[in-house]
């Protein structure tokens, strides 16, 4: 197990770390939040998948950061963020995590980018702040009954036993790196764009004390992802949906998400998986670049 001190041990070229401390006077389930910036211009904001980190976008960040000034978010509890005992981990409080940082950072303007879970977020978040909001990118929304166990046996089979009550907390305090790295490529239509310092990365982690009551916490709160679809109408940013071919999502679950959003652009990308970002980041980035 690594020390509480542990950090980051990859290092995107032209990124900074920072920190956003709790409010003053908020309750104590609120934890300090983690997260890169780079470049310059108008502010845009990324928020990452179930189980991974800022991290997650490195490779998209260096396309984007000369037209953009990233801010590249560890959501509450995930990635380096500080990990609050009793913390909620369903859609609203992550929802209130970047919020956070798009208030108190004081940002105008801003285009959420988000992918799978950071998708559902970004959505959500536009409804609640229209006023800060400018354009939504949202990449395989991870809002449909299943999710990551759609990806093959050996994930429905994980992800069943950290649900489980009394075992679940230990299976998902066990990772073994074969196993994760095998759940991780069914996400992905080309197995080689998961590099292994990036799996490394995800395993340190994973062995945070306490971060598997936040693993199983992100899982049970598929429901309140699923239940936050209700929220999409209400998006008055202009929206791109963006779809890898081989998701996990299923054609009527695409469409569905088309009927509640009429006016979203759509992208489906050929052979791409669930992690766009990780083997195609170049999609999400020449949409961004045409329109900063």
């Amino acid at each position: 197990m690594p020390s509480p001190d542990a950090r980051p041990t990859i290092h995107i070229p032209g990124t900074t770390s920072h920190t956003l401390a709790p409010r003053t006077g908020r309750p104590s389930r609120e934890g300090t939040l983690r997260y890169l910036r780079a470049g310059t211009g108008a502010p845009l904001v990324l928020l990452h998948t179930v189980r991974t980190q800022a991290e997650h976008f490195r490779s998209l960040i260096p396309l984007i950061s000369d037209r953009y000034t990233v801010y590249a978010l560890d959501l509450p509890g995930m990635g380096w963020s500080e990990i609050v005992p009793g913390a909620s981990y369903d859609e609203p409080a992550m929802r209130a995590g970047v919020e956070r940082l798009l208030t108190e950072l004081d940002l105008h303007d801003v285009t959420l980018v988000g992918e799978s879970m950071g998708a559902v977020l970004a959505l959500t978040t536009a409804a609640d702040l229209p006023e800060r909001v400018r354009r939504v990118v949202a990449v395989n929304t991870y809002d449909f009954r299943g999710g990551i166990a759609r990806s093959g046996l050996l994930a429905r089979v994980l992800v069943g036993g950290i649900l489980v009550p009394g075992v679940g907390p230990v299976i998902a305090g066990v990772e073994p790196k074969a196993v994760f790295q095998k759940i991780l490529q069914g996400g992905l239509g080309d197995n080689s764009a998961l590099r292994e310092d990036y799996v490394d990365e995800l395993l340190q982690v994973g062995r945070r004390p306490g971060y598997p009551t936040v693993a199983r916490g992100v899982y049970q709160a598929l429901p309140s992802l699923i239940a936050a679809r209700s929220r999409y109408p209400e998006v008055k940013a202009p929206v791109h949906l963006v779809y890898g071919e081989n998701d996990w999502s299923r054609p009527s679950d695409r469409l569905a998400n088309k009927e509640l959003l009429p006016a979203a652009d759509f992208t489906q990308v050929p052979g791409a998986g669930h992690f766009i970002a990780l083997e195609r980041p170049d999609v999400p980035a020449d949409l961004l670049n045409a329109v900063a």
